[in-house]
């Protein structure tokens, strides 16, 4: 159930996020002020990086989890390798 719940929560910010995405570009296209388009972009990016923590967070008590629990040192390290390039990623 939590699963589900989870998944449902991430789906609406990406689904949010699109929604304003389309409503940015009409925006442009209608030329509208500088400030308001930049308004709504920083509520995009905002919803964004709550579904990257969202993931990051199931990724970590999930699959993280199951590599350490496995003691399988190469997937854990693997594992973690990944995880610190989508972090410098994110970070960028």
């Amino acid at each position: 159930m939590h699963n589900q719940k989870a998944k449902q929560k991430k789906l609406i910010a990406l689904k949010k996020a699109s929604s304003l995405i389309s409503k940015i570009i009409k925006m442009v296209e209608d030329e509208q002020y500088c400030i308001d388009v930049m308004q709504q972009n920083l509520a995009v990016i905002g919803l964004l990086k709550s579904f990257h923590s969202q993931m990051m967070e199931a990724h970590l008590e999930s699959c993280l989890k199951d590599a350490i629990e496995s003691k399988d040192e190469q997937a854990e390290t693997r594992m973690l390798k990944e995880i610190m390039t989508v972090n410098n990623l994110f970070n960028r």
